[in-house]
């Protein structure tokens, strides 16, 4: 049956979910997406009641390894339009535990270095776009729902709306991080995106082509990452200019919190950490600080060891450690260990904090998942401290590994930690942006270190935290159900 002819599930029958991703761990990925990608289609594939099938399709970049490529199975080929232009296209699958992946190949387009930030980006997933809806006569799997994430994929739904219309089948576009919009000149959209006369309007916005406007005025459902974020992008300071149309489909939009893969960050039986540990037997954890401070270099002082894990910009609240950080190690006995990227002037501070303090600041200016592993058992608190923070993985991750946030009140880091000042909770918040809230949320979690009593007990209750994709799976279960119903 083709898919125009496709008849709609009946109530309570499998839904068909494509979810369509520029990346996907553990063949891409970049950050958040790829691990999302790679992690909640395997759990809505493993619920009990078999209400999903989900599958994904995502660009088979050049960089994916042989290890992977040498199992992909070619289903076919053929020339496909962007616009003026035919352009080739090839499409692999892959089954990986219970995901069936789709890969679009096109080595003009993903045959590069990296996978983002290229002269042509808009051309390149203009075709992955197409591609998406091409590529079904050699899948034979005609979805109930398009699940588009992200600028990248932000015209799925509108290449749905404008030229597709595919009966029966609705599309959700889930905003990651709207900072991120792709945005360009009036022009892409008929010499690259190739849009019919007449629908110019729904990627024009502000004098220009932005990909995001045009996904979420488009889309059946739209959806973020947290249910706190999806309020905040009303606001200005959150939309990055895009609040009028945010607010405007307001009626479509919700939040779900991501979940992280648990299997991958798991103290009790991670194979890059120094010892396993877990909620019932939390001795492994001293036995990973130890090691941790030893490889650093560090002395083995018995005070707190503190940890940043982030990419080094402005948005993860890195002016804040900035601002405080020397301070701080002036009046207060602890360790800091700092892993990431970013912005030269942050690397340049984070260097020059080893240099003043060589006993106690460890600067590793780096990207490395293992010695991430390994920091993030090692440690007893984390610092997160975000302007804005569409979800946040990071925190989840620490205190999968009873490793105690610091965050700022924000995203997905409200949504996931809760302030333990007065009692019951799992970390430190604090609400301003600024640097006198921030230490005074660092200073409170010195000071209950040396409660070893509530210390311990805190550390405990944050293992035994469930940031699974079990119950965001469930959400999405239910998203699913609304939309294949419209």
């Amino acid at each position: 049956m083709t898919a125009e002819g496709r008849s709609k599930e009946a109530p309570g029958g499998t839904i068909r979910i494509l979810f369509c991703t520029p990346e996907v761990s553990p063949f891409s990925g970049t950050g958040g997406l790829g691990e999302v990608s790679g992690s909640l289609p395997a759990a809505l594939n493993g619920l009990a009641d078999n209400k999903i099938e989900c599958r994904v399709i995502s660009p088979l970049y050049g960089n994916i390894s042989d290890e992977y490529r040498k199992d992909m199975k070619f289903l076919g080929c053929k020339d496909i339009p962007v616009s003026w232009r035919m352009k080739y296209m090839g499409v692999f699958s892959l089954k990986r535990g219970s995901v069936i992946y789709y890969f679009i190949d096109n080595e003009e387009y993903f045959k590069r270095d990296g996978l983002y930030g290229y002269y042509d980006d808009c051309e390149r997933f203009a075709f992955f776009s197409r591609a998406v809806f091409e590529s079904i006569e050699f899948t034979g799997f005609i979805p109930d729902i398009m699940h588009a994430n992200d600028w990248q994929t932000a015209l799925v739904p509108v290449y749905q709306d404008a030229i597709y219309h595919r009966q029966f089948m609705s599309t959700i576009f889930t905003i990651h991080n709207i900072e991120y919009q792709g945005y360009y000149g009036t022009e892409v959209i008929s010499d690259v995106i190739g849009l019919p006369a007449g629908a110019e309007h729904l990627l024009e916005f502000n004098g220009g082509a932005n990909l995001i406007k045009g996904g979420i005025d488009t889309a059946n459902v739209v959806t973020t990452v947290s249910p706190t974020y999806a309020d905040e992008l009303s606001y200005p300071f959150f939309a990055y200019g895009l609040d009028e149309i945010i607010n405007r489909a307001k009626h479509k939009m919700t939040g779900i919190l991501n979940g992280i893969d648990t299997k991958t960050y798991d103290p009790a039986h991670d194979r890059y950490t120094a010892a396993p540990y877990s909620a019932r037997s939390t001795a492994g954890k001293k036995t990973c600080k130890e090691a941790m401070i030893a490889d650093a270099g560090l002395p083995d002082s018995g005070t707190p060891l503190v940890a940043v894990i982030s990419r080094l910009v402005a948005a993860k609240g890195i002016d804040l450690i900035r601002g405080t950080m020397d301070g701080l190690l002036g009046g207060r006995d602890f360790q800091l260990i700092i892993l990431g990227t970013g912005d030269y002037e942050y690397e340049d501070y984070f260097r020059y904090l080893e240099s003043k303090y060589p006993d106690r600041v460890r600067a590793y200016i780096t990207f490395n998942s293992s010695l991430s592993h390994k920091l993030y058992s090692a440690s007893d608190i984390f610092l997160m401290p975000s302007k804005t923070e569409p979800c946040g993985l990071s925190q989840m991750i620490a205190m999968r590994y009873g490793t105690v946030p610091v965050v700022r009140a924000t995203g997905g880091l409200r949504d996931s930690v809760l302030d333990c000042t007065l009692g019951d909770g799992t970390g430190f918040v604090f609400e301003n942006y600024d640097m006198a809230s921030f230490a005074d949320a660092m200073l409170r979690a010195l000071a209950l270190y040396n409660d070893k009593s509530s210390w311990n007990a805190l550390v405990k209750h944050d293992l035994k935290q469930d940031f699974s994709w079990k119950k965001s799976a469930l959400e999405y279960v239910k998203l699913y159900e609304r939309t294949a119903q419209k």
